[in-house]
């Protein structure tokens, strides 16, 4: 059977009339430029509703999505076991003047559920705890230096950025130290060169980056991180934004074998309901109760509740496996249409949270032509971004995945 080729006329004009009113029509990594729509009229711009692991566009096109709103839908759009305990708690309030208890409820499930956590602090972003996490780290080890590992994201505000972006000036970065992913020595040379200086190493779990294959830690490196922090009375901050989750219920940071002393959450905590969250360690909590801090909707209580009924039923169907199996079949069938039509189609990083990459053509266009094909005929991906797996996705849309990813490879071909 073939699928048919997908027109997207009225999200064309829907972002002609956008561009009028928004910077851009669309801004962000959600936007034409930075989600590397090539060609633009190839992608849908704009979504008229969503369920369990598909959207339609306003086309009326249906799309598999392996974005998953870049992250937060873990479960499924419209979960109704979440969207159940949003409703409940919607009728009783949301953004009050003294915040509700079902704050304290889902602060206790996410210290119960993650190993690291002695305490939870919500927010609305992963940008938010992020930079919390390193403000947290500035203050308690009065140090104002910062550890990154290169190839990393961790979010938009100027400390995250470099030196040459639009905006970002000398003093937002200066205080940044970068060192290659996996090189203990490098990391080693860093603290010896600024002895009783840097406040905080900060990673992602793994490398999962843009524009390159991922890169799992090698066997030890996290440990020796950990152990390289406690000598020099450095913080530890997991970046698990991005896959927090999809690997391990208890964080990233337990997934690889070591503790983080804060650690990053937001997209899968809560099915799309907007909350972050920085997890920490006790001998932290003092330092953060004395930061100022907070923002207008932080204490909403209807993601609070949505996100106890999505953590609940992550465990309950022991989640993170079932992506992992799910992540793991979708990554079969694609390599293996990828070499029907003899393409060299890499799928690195963890399979619920993957990376794709045509290794044909290092200029990047035939690997971009593909994946156009593959949005063309139904299948959302994108160019140059991990992909997400749900647990809504069926074996039957890992099937019609892998025939839309094979019409698109004989696509290439002819």
């Amino acid at each position: 059977m073939m699928h048919p080729i997908y027109t997207f006329d009225k999200s064309m004009e829907m972002l002609r009339r956008a561009m009028n009113v928004i910077p851009a029509g669309i801004y962000g990594h959600l936007g034409p430029a930075e989600g590397c729509h090539i060609p633009i009229d190839a992608y849908p711009k704009y979504c008229s509703r969503a369920e369990g692991s598909y959207f339609w566009d306003i086309d009326d096109n249906r799309f598999i999505d392996y974005m998953c709103a870049y992250g937060p839908n873990i479960l499924g759009y419209n979960d109704p076991e979440v969207e159940e305990a949003a409703a409940r708690q919607r009728e009783l309030g949301n953004c009050t003047t003294a915040p509700s208890p079902v704050m304290v409820d889902f602060a206790e499930l996410m210290v119960e559920t993650v190993a690291s956590a002695d305490w939870a602090f919500f927010a609305k972003n992963g940008n938010d705890v992020t930079s919390l996490a390193v403000m947290t780290a500035r203050a308690h080890t009065h140090r104002k230096k910062i550890v990154f590992f290169k190839g990393y994201y961790h979010g938009v505000s100027p400390w995250t950025q470099k030196i040459d972006y639009p905006g970002i000036m000398e003093e937002d970065v200066m205080h940044n130290i970068y060192v290659p992913w996996n090189d203990i020595a490098a990391l080693e040379e860093v603290f010896a060169a600024n002895r009783g200086q840097i406040a905080a190493v900060i990673g992602q779990p793994y490398m999962h980056g843009n524009f390159a294959d991922n890169v799992l830690p090698a066997q030890g490196f996290w440990q020796k991180v950990r152990a390289l922090c406690d000598e020099n009375e450095t913080v530890l901050i997991v970046d698990d934004v991005r896959a927090g989750f999809r690997l391990d219920l208890s964080g990233s940071d337990h997934y690889f074998g070591f503790e983080a002393d804060m650690i990053c959450f937001c997209k899968a905590i809560a099915n799309g309901h907007n909350v972050s969250a920085l997890c920490g360690k006790d001998f932290l909590k003092n330092t953060i109760s004395g930061l100022s801090y907070t923002g207008s909707y932080w204490m909403s209580a209807v993601p609070f509740a949505a996100g106890i009924a999505c953590i609940q039923k992550l465990k309950r169907i022991g989640a993170p496996a079932i992506l992992i199996e799910k992540g793991k079949r979708l990554a079969d069938g694609l390599i293996a249409a990828a070499k029907k039509y003899e393409f060299d189609l890499r799928v690195t990083g963890v399979p619920s949270l993957f990376y794709l990459r045509l290794a044909d053509d290092p200029s990047l266009m035939l690997h971009q032509r593909w994946i156009a094909e593959c949005v063309r005929r139904g299948v959302y991906f994108t160019n140059h971004h991990n992909h997400f797996i749900n647990a809504a996705l069926t074996d039957a849309d890992i099937t019609e995945t892998v025939e839309i990813a094979e019409e698109a490879f004989a696509a290439l071909r002819g």
